[in-house]
């Protein structure tokens, strides 16, 4: 795709990036698509996935309890369980607003280790990694931003978002849909939103405005950006899919060149 020619004036060293069309067809690469990166909050999409499955086994249910007083497995997903960013300070009454939050998702995997004696990494290898042929993919640490993984494995989770095999598609369609609609909230690196929509664990695009996606991106986009300099997108309504892994931090220059690659891999798309 020509549209990918842009990433090689990024002020970056390296950078692998995938686009994916309809039923995961891969349209385009750039860099190398099995160097592996540290994905920082893109693990999220993978932890997400891992929980859904575990909604599907029964193990755990969106309705019970985790986390703060009040707060269900829901909330934590959802980022309103009332948690602070990194500790498990308890800053608003659950469901109240959307304060992005590391702690919850640690939470979550703690507590299907609880109620399965299986480690989250070793339920996230059985479940999702295992199947989709993600060989280079593994988490380190953290639910919330513990994985190390490569474009190519990603373009394989990509393609899985598009058309599930491995959880019922309204299972991911519900994770997928605004969860506690209308709650207010600062989207980490782009500021407060009146509206900052989310679904379990996938951030949706909606209306936000400045966004780390297109301009052009329909506000049905769901996916997940790192503070590694990485994201991954799912466009429902343009059938495409994008992945991008870069070894630089998130800053200014990321927020500056990502919305642009993407509206411009959206009208190649589109012009096909």
């Amino acid at each position: 795709m020509r549209s990918l020619a842009a990433v090689e004036s990024w002020p970056v060293d390296n950078v692998s990036v995938a686009v994916l069309g309809a039923d995961g067809e891969v349209l385009g690469t750039a860099g190398d698509q099995d160097r592996p990166y540290r994905l920082a909050s893109v693990t999220k999409l993978l932890s997400a996935y891992t929980l859904l499955l575990a909604l599907d086994e029964g193990a755990l249910e969106l309705d019970q309890p985790a986390g703060p007083e009040g707060s269900t497995v829901r909330h934590l997903l959802a980022h309103s369980g009332g948690y602070d960013f990194g500790e498990r300070t308890v800053r608003y009454a659950p469901g109240t607003r959307r304060l992005y939050s590391n702690a919850g998702f640690e939470v979550l995997g703690e507590t299907l280790e609880e109620v399965t004696d299986i480690s989250f990494a070793d339920y996230m290898r059985e479940g999702v990694l295992s199947p989709l042929g993600m060989a280079s993919t593994r988490l380190e640490g953290s639910p919330a931003a513990g994985a190390v993984s490569t474009a190519a494995d990603l373009t394989r989770f990509a393609a899985e978002l598009q058309s599930p095999t491995l959880t019922d598609p309204g299972r991911l369609a519900e994770a997928t849909h605004v969860v506690f609609p209308g709650l207010a909230g600062v989207l980490p690196g782009f500021g407060r939103q009146k509206e900052n929509d989310w679904g379990l664990g996938f951030e949706i695009r909606a209306r936000k405005s400045p966004h780390w996606t297109g301009a052009n991106s329909s506000p049905r986009t769901f996916g997940h950006f790192g503070q590694s300099g990485t994201f991954l997108w799912v466009d429902p309504e343009a059938r495409a899919a994008a992945v991008c892994l870069t070894d630089r931090d998130f800053g200014p220059w990321a927020a500056e060149v990502w919305p642009p690659l993407t509206d411009a891999v959206l009208a190649e798309l589109a012009d096909h």
